[in-house]
């Protein structure tokens, strides 16, 4: 592994050279992309920890990533009250709901060093972790070697390698192989992903079926919060659906649908939430030319006045679906994949969808046997499915238990890596 770490580092750092015109428009074009550039590069000095006790390091790369292991690192946090606690994430958006909702319960939040034998190493020294846990199939071949070069154990928790993904891994496990032969321990969400990591390269001996921590997650708000918020929106009883994480195109299909939909239920609303900000002036301009009076989340607008209300705030969706009649998941019409659709199915709420899920496959595969999730292919299909909702009382009860159950049943990943902390 140390000539397969020493071509590696040339060839990325060759690439680095080769592309770096490339990268510097990329970075001066585009922001976020220099959101935590030089702590990535290796300036970890602002971090100070207490080096006589233990540290836990977990990564997540972005919004959905910290979202899933919420739950664990608070649960980490009480069973182990004593350790340090390091969280990273990759992007922006990933550090501001990660100081949003962990700030008060790790030491600190960073951002995850580039895979540079430098950058890593500047890391491991400053932060020294006993623990690695990283969210999800998020594969550096160069710190998991030196990690486990300073025999750190390295976890791959909640993994998933989807079929489309497989076929990719699957052309290079020659590479992953060795790469995948690091970790003390790699723990997919399900049994057909740890068939797909093992034919990849991974050691059956230390890969192992986990299931899901986002089936983990815990609605955030209690009753009297909740009807706090639906008073502060003026909702004054009336039915909202929210549209969520929607992507380029999915918005158009969103306000054509409801335009539909609010002929037979006048006093319906819509909750509409771009997935990235940068889209926030596109929207605002359909917005406009959609005919209905509309706000913004940011300037805290509420129903009285208006139909929409767009959310244009970091953090807030995972509360908004507690008040709403159901919810669509986008990223589902757009052809990338989805979203999650736990985050509404947790507070007992239906959800639809188009049929791209592929990134969510196996959690639309336990929801969609029942009615707690309905997958469309078309927008008349998802004009339909809203109006059932709406319009069969029966049907809409029976799909919000359905959302219940599946949480009852698919439990318990959380205490899986709780476990494998304590063992290990």
């Amino acid at each position: 592994m140390l000539f397969f770490s020493f071509v590696y580092n040339i060839v990325l750092i060759f690439a680095a050279i080769l592309l770096l015109p490339v990268i510097l428009i990329a970075l001066i074009a585009v922001p976020k992309f220099r959101a935590g550039l030089w702590t990535k590069l290796g300036f970890y000095r602002n971090i100070n920890l207490d080096k006589s006790k233990e540290t836990i390091f977990f990564h997540a790369v972005s919004v959905g990533e910290v979202n899933a292991i919420e739950a664990l690192v608070k649960k980490t946090r009480e069973a182990f009250p004593d350790v340090n606690i390091v969280l990273s994430t990759t992007t922006k958006t990933g550090q501001e709901i990660a100081h949003k909702k962990l700030s008060d319960t790790v030491n600190i939040i960073t951002y995850f060093p580039f895979d540079f034998f430098f950058s890593i190493n500047s890391f491991l020294n400053t932060v020294q972790p006993t623990k690695i846990i990283i969210a999800e199939t998020e594969i550096w071949p160069d710190f998991v070697y030196l990690a486990k070069r300073r025999n750190i154990p390295v976890y791959i928790i909640n993994g998933r390698l989807s079929p489309h993904s497989y076929k990719g891994y699957k052309k290079f496990s020659f590479f992953f192989k060795p790469v995948l032969a690091q970790y003390k321990g790699i723990f997919m969400q399900t049994n057909d992903d740890v068939q797909r990591i093992i034919d990849v390269g991974a050691n059956p001996e230390i890969t192992k079926f986990m299931g899901n921590l986002k089936f983990d997650i815990k609605p955030t708000m209690n009753n009297e919060q909740i009807t706090e918020l639906a008073n502060s929106l003026e909702l004054n009883g009336a039915k909202m659906i929210v549209a969520a994480s929607t992507h380029k195109g999915e918005d158009e299909i969103i306000l054509e649908t409801y335009t539909k939909i609010k002929k037979d239920f006048p006093a319906l609303k819509l909750l509409l939430a771009p997935r990235h900000p940068e889209r926030y002036e596109k929207v605002t301009e359909l917005l406009k030319k959609s005919g209905f009076k509309y706000g913004k989340r940011s300037n805290n607008d509420t129903f009285a006045d208006n139909d929409i209300i767009m959310l244009d705030t970091m953090g807030e969706l995972m509360k908004m679906f507690s008040i709403c009649h159901f919810a669509y998941i986008g990223g589902s019409f757009s052809k990338t994949g989805g979203h999650n659709p736990l985050e509404a199915n947790i507070w007992g709420k239906p959800v639809l969808s188009g049929d791209c899920v592929f990134n969510f496959k196996d959690i639309y595969s336990y929801l969609t046997k029942t009615n707690a999730a309905k997958l469309c292919s078309t927008p008349d299909e998802l004009l339909q499915g809203m109006k059932k909702l709406l319009e069969d009382e029966n049907f809409y009860k029976n799909a919000c238990d359905d959302t219940h159950r599946i949480f009852e049943e698919n439990s318990g990943a959380v205490d899986f890596v709780i476990n494998v902390l304590n063992d290990h």
